[in-house]
């Protein structure tokens, strides 16, 4: 899990950024993930949640898209993202 809290005149451009990168996610459907954004109700603050198989590399670090975002996080953010790990607990997804 990642926490990042952005400049609140800058949440229209990341919550773009994030529809741009879930579209490009959508379109090459990796495998072997798992993978969620939303914002807090503070309104600046965001979660991504990214669970990958085991075996599988993070296919986020080769889409263009996923460069894009991160470049694009770094100049809204207000301060340093803050990585944590989670445990699963549960988790249902549909087929």
């Amino acid at each position: 899990m990642v926490r990042t809290t952005v400049k609140p005149e800058d949440v229209p451009q990341v919550d773009a950024a994030i529809e741009r990168l879930f579209a490009a996610v959508h379109r090459r459907q990796p495998a072997g993930i798992r993978y969620w954004y939303g914002r807090l109700p503070d309104g600046v603050t965001y979660v991504a949640l990214l669970e990958l198989d085991d075996g599988v590399d993070n296919p986020l670090l080769g889409l263009p898209e996923g460069e894009q975002f991160q470049e694009e996080l770094r100049r809204h953010v207000a301060a340093p993202p803050l990585p944590e790990p989670v445990t699963m607990i549960g988790s249902y997804r549909p087929a």
